[in-house]
């Protein structure tokens, strides 16, 4: 199954693109730019840069009208930057959505993509857990933290990170069941667990869902081992 670890890799962070920088370039930029640091590293401000915060969120707030929107508007433009590999961008608009709104859970979900795409998995599972703590109900985080530990499993073949994996992915599927992602993962965990039974309920309910994002080699690999 060592192929599937390719196909599964590509899908878990959007930033599978190239990007455009190493993480030894992106921790040597961390020292000098706060912009790069979860939380902007909770270093104490000048009052210059108090003043330019409230600037920035003021103009905002005329736009998005409350925090949480304007929060949430500037997770989604992260995103999108790191979708492209721009991962400095990425961090300054995931940043900025903390400044509006601390409580909300989505930028530990920017933070913790970031991280992962480097494969820091240890600095990205801190982020998720920080966003759990606000919201544990968040599907989408729990889908991701899950992915990084079944990742682990693909290198390492601890079975108790693939365990972990399920466990977190079934606390993701019974929030929301309609998450084409969880329900993708959840098949690739249980067919690693060689649980075709399980495997092909939850690669059914995915395409039942729209299909997305199955990957052929993956539904190749499964008729040709969970045959049905």
């Amino acid at each position: 199954m060592k192929y599937i670890f390719t196909t599964l890799f590509s899908l878990i962070f959007v930033c599978s693109f190239a990007q455009q920088m190493s993480y030894d370039e992106w921790k040597k930029e961390t020292q000098s730019e706060i912009n790069l640091r979860p939380e902007y590293g909770n270093v104490v401000k000048s009052q210059g840069e108090l003043k330019e915060d409230q600037t920035f969120v003021d103009l905002v707030l005329k736009q998005d009208t409350t925090p949480r929107k304007g929060s949430d508007h500037l997770v989604r433009l992260g995103f999108t930057y790191l979708s492209k590999g721009d991962m400095v961008t990425a961090m300054k608009r995931f940043n900025q959505a903390w400044l509006l709104d601390p409580k909300n859970e989505n930028v530990y979900w920017g933070y913790g993509a970031i991280y992962g795409s480097f494969s820091d998995y240890s600095a990205a599972i801190v982020q998720y857990d920080k966003g759990l703590v606000i919201n544990p109900e968040s599907s989408v985080i729990l889908t991701d933290k899950a992915t990084l530990y079944f990742v682990q499993f693909q290198q390492d073949q601890d079975n108790s990170k693939l365990n972990t994996a399920l466990d977190l992915l079934k606390r993701s599927y019974s929030i929301d069941p309609k998450n084409t992602s969880t329900t993708y993962k959840l098949s690739i965990c249980y067919f690693l667990s060689k649980d075709c039974i399980n495997a092909w309920k939850f690669y059914n309910e995915c395409q039942k869902l729209g299909g997305q994002p199955i990957a052929e080699n993956y539904t190749n690999a499964l008729k040709n081992i969970c045959p049905n």
